[in-house]
């Protein structure tokens, strides 16, 4: 096999397949990428046996193959060559040459053939949406999903499709994020789990062009991620997910409007006097046309207050300060609504149209 190909196509191939070389694994190929030139382009993919991504990159073949090279390894020595293009070669036993101007690499790659290709997934059922409402949907939501596997589902974020609406779910036991999106297109029903790992990198990979589209395929077992020269395959969580209808609620005793970036700002300021892993709260205390945020820690005490506009009960009620700042981070507007029920009760911060709904539990305090 030999191909010639720039520095930085070959640069930007790898670091969007690598995304998909597990970690730690007691199957060696699976650490490896595959190149493959035996179908007319430079393919290289990657797979850890729950997520694979597959790139194409421009270049030169001059004689088609198939090898597998130690992902790590190979990463390293691109990155670290000259801007300019790279020649690679290997021989029938698989010893493989790079060389850049004056640089010249010998490594040893593996046969192709125990490399775990990606699953063949049927292109029937789809949707499109663009690069940029995708990423933007995952950034909206993906912090409140589990870090841990203690429930799987959990780990995942729903995406329901009804007609021309999609609407993306996660919850981590503590507070839950929904963002609704207008497709452009109206489709069947439709309920999968997508693996938050997933999302995190494809976030990553996508340009986030609004011209740009992505298609999304689904399986009953796994989905596919299609858009500029790369495909994403990951299985999907299986398990019928929450019922999240019966956790929000219309009801609240108050309501107050706010300044997004004030109040954002404000929690900040606190969480200065808050160390890494505290659960100290936040106490919110609300009364006619203002609010006051309070925090006390061992290395000291803030309060400030805020104008709102609040109709409803006054109300005093503690929050864990990150998911707040979490939440407002990823919300654009302005000015934001919250409803409170009571101090036990969760808050939800959403705008008119239910296009985003936050839902936050309070924590317990003692109040000084």
């Amino acid at each position: 096999m030999k191909f010639i190909c720039s520095k930085s196509e070959l640069l930007n191939g790898l670091q969007v397949v690598s995304k998909a070389v597990p970690a730690k694994t007691t199957m060696t190929i699976l650490e490896c990428i595959l190149i493959d030139c035996s179908q007319g382009c430079i393919k290289l993919t990657a797979n850890d046996m729950e997520l694979g991504i597959e790139t194409t990159v421009a270049g030169m073949i001059e004689e088609p193959g198939i090898i597998a090279l130690d992902a790590k390894i190979f990463l390293e020595i691109v990155r670290k060559l000259p801007d300019s293009d790279i020649t690679l070669s290997a021989d029938e036993k698989f010893q493989t040459v790079i060389t850049c101007e004056k640089a010249k690499f010998n490594i040893a790659a593996k046969s192709g053939d125990d490399f775990s290709y990606l699953p063949e997934i049927e292109r029937n059922d789809s949707i499109l949406i663009s690069q940029f409402t995708l990423k933007e949907v995952i950034r909206q939501t993906i912090f409140s999903i589990a870090d841990n596997d203690n429930n799987r589902l959990m780990t995942g974020e729903l995406f329901e499709i009804n007609g021309d609406e999609l609407k993306v779910v996660s919850l981590d036991g503590h507070r839950i994020s929904i963002r609704k999106i207008q497709l452009k297109n109206s489709y069947e029903p439709k309920k999968v789990v997508i693996p938050g790992k997933t999302l995190n990198e494809i976030s990553k990979i996508l340009s986030g062009e609004t011209d740009k589209d992505v298609s999304i395929f689904f399986t009953p077992n796994h989905v596919l991620f299609e858009f500029d020269s790369t495909t994403v395959v990951s299985r999907l969580i299986e398990g019928e997910y929450f019922r999240i209808d019966q956790m929000l609620s219309s009801d609240y005793e108050t309501k107050m409007v706010i300044n997004k970036r004030e109040f954002l700002s404000c929690i900040d300021r606190a969480t200065l006097l808050v160390k890494e892993g505290d659960k100290k709260p936040i106490i919110i205390n609300i009364t006619d046309g203002s609010m006051e945020l309070k925090i006390n820690s061992a290395i000291g005490s803030m309060n400030e207050q805020i104008d709102i506009e609040k109709s409803g009960k006054d109300m005093m009620i503690g929050f864990n300060p990150r998911f707040l700042i979490d939440a407002l981070r990823v919300i654009d507007d302005e000015q934001i609504t919250v409803y409170l029920v009571n101090p036990k009760a969760p808050c939800f911060i959403r705008n008119d149209d239910n296009s985003y709904i936050y839902l936050i539990l309070p924590v317990n305090f003692t109040a000084a």
